[in-house]
């Protein structure tokens, strides 16, 4: 299912990544600096010579942002932000089966000494919401985060942990943004202490979901390829 087509881009060539915010790239033989905003470490995409995608921004510095790394015949959707809005409107347009007649509530709420990205009204009960980026491909076939240690990943997961045992109610959804993945998995040796509390967290009551979307270069656009992505946390 498509869940935003008709998107901009434009083919560049990846030449190396100055630092957390910025990739050099060759535009039509010009080098350019572009926005990233995604920050991991992202070594298996951020390869010289591996064909991007960038769309133009309104920068007060860079015209342009890296948002998609072409992986075999689609590519692999690095822009966190773009991940968020195609949450946002499946939600919206009733496509999670799981999140069913489920409302957004708010965006970037706190939650004790945390910053966690939604409130979503689910039958008059809010839940805690947390997105997190899987872009990491792991095994050939999985979907997996982090791919570096977070400590503030540690202390959100820890406060939707917290929350639960006080009753409430918690949720952490990984966009499992690259194709041809067939389950999401935690990468322990990004961050064994991740993998440890996403089984605690489970374990006391916290939903952990995964959704899979990929970026589709021939047809320009955003793809759902599967809604209720396995999560494997053994």
């Amino acid at each position: 299912m498509i869940i935003f087509n008709d998107l901009d881009h434009i083919p560049c060539q990846i030449l190396r990544r100055i630092n957390r915010f910025v990739v050099e790239v060759n535009i039509n033989n010009r080098i350019e600096k572009v926005h990233i905003n995604n920050t991991g470490r992202l070594r298996e995409f951020l390869v010289n010579g591996q064909v991007g995608y960038c769309r133009r921004i309104k920068g007060k510095k860079l015209k342009y942002r890296l948002f998609a790394v072409k992986n075999k015949e689609y590519a692999s959707l690095i822009d966190t932000n773009l991940q968020e809005k195609s949450f946002i409107k499946l939600l919206n347009d009733n496509h999670i089966p799981w999140l069913k007649n489920c409302v957004l509530v708010a965006r970037n709420v706190h939650l004790n000494n945390s910053l966690i990205d939604f409130l979503v009204k689910c039958n008059n009960q809010y839940v805690y919401t947390e997105l997190k980026s899987a872009v990491l491909r792991y095994q050939q076939i999985y979907a997996a985060y982090p791919d570096c240690p977070t400590i503030r990943g540690r202390k959100q997961i820890r406060e939707l942990i917290k929350h639960v045992e006080e009753g409430g109610k918690s949720l952490i959804v990984f966009m499992a943004a690259l194709p041809h993945v067939k389950g999401f998995k935690p990468y322990k040796h990004g961050d064994q202490v991740i993998a440890e509390l996403l089984r605690e967290a489970r374990e006391k009551g916290v939903l952990i979901k995964a959704i899979n979307i990929y970026y589709d270069p021939i047809n320009r656009s955003i793809v759902l390829a599967n809604p209720d992505l396995p999560v494997i946390l053994d």
